[in-house]
């Protein structure tokens, strides 16, 4: 893997983990027909850190809010009262309960990890799944969406919405977009809907690059490649900053539909490489 194929999947990492398009899904078909891998077989760790990179992303984008939530959830073991003041505190609380309710689903994934790891490299399927990726952004556009926030919002819809995010692990399947279009549809308010998928996507993503991380340290870690690995981590961040940015501004006013085109493009390149390689 050299220094530029380890910027160049960084950025796919960082702009399609955030950008309703799939990151699983670009990851593959960049790997499968691009080679953008590493020679060395380390591409399980080295997919890892990139995930963790995004994540830092989140964490700096949302420093304050998951700051409140830190102090919030400590004052709740303490069972003292909120740090925030009583209106503020009641709705973080119900946050942090959503966020653990939403993340429940994930736990019905582990028995069929190994399958779903498995479709990574079935482009086909990836085509496939990106073409349904478009039309569930499609039909987002056309959801009426509600003013709900973390203190309307109900522990049926953190279900609905973690169940979404679970059946978003399939390759493909874009797990913001998932997340997000199934918050409008509960009736949260666009702020909130794209809100409340990045805060469910932490202990996602740090639950599932934990477990890759034992397989990958089984593996094997090349050492050598440190310092591409850095570079690839770096690029993660700050692409993964940058569509963070991009994507909270465009959900709140126009909505994700426009990104349906390109999944059905991207999906139908997919389908057609495919076949003829």
């Amino acid at each position: 893997m050299s220094y530029l194929n380890a910027i160049i999947l960084g950025i796919i990492q960082g702009v399609a983990e955030f950008l309703p398009i799939s990151s699983s899904g670009h990851l593959s078909i960049f790997q499968n027909f691009f080679g953008l891998t590493s020679a060395e077989g380390d591409h399980i760790f080295f997919d890892v850190l990139l995930h963790f990179g995004t994540l830092i992303a989140v964490f700096f984008f949302y420093r304050q809010d998951i700051m409140d939530l830190i102090l919030e959830f400590i004052a709740m073991l303490k069972k003292e009262k909120s740090p925030m003041g009583k209106e503020a505190g009641i709705a973080n609380r119900r946050l942090i309960l959503m966020i653990v309710i939403g993340t429940l689903p994930l736990l019905l994934v582990l028995p069929i990890k190994d399958r779903l790891d498995a479709l990574y490299s079935n482009t086909i399927f990836i085509g496939c799944a990106l073409l349904l990726t478009g039309l569930i952004l499609f039909l987002s556009d056309r959801v009426n969406h509600g003013k709900k926030t973390a203190r309307e919002a109900t522990v049926f819809d953190a279900l609905l919405v973690g169940i979404s995010q679970g059946i978003a692990t399939v390759p493909g399947i874009s797990r913001s977009g998932s997340t997000i279009v199934t918050g409008l549809c509960c009736g949260f308010s666009r702020s909130f809907a794209v809100k409340f998928s990045f805060f469910l996507s932490i202990p996602a993503i740090l639950g599932a690059n934990l477990l890759e991380l034992v397989d990958a340290i089984s593996t094997g870690i090349v050492w050598s490649m440190f310092p591409k690995y850095v570079v690839g981590v770096l690029a993660a961040m700050v692409s993964g900053y940058l569509s963070l940015r991009f994507l909270k501004r465009l959900a709140e006013k126009k909505g994700l539909g426009g990104f349906s085109f390109y999944c059905w493009g991207a999906g139908l390149v997919t389908l057609i490489l495919s076949l003829i390689k």
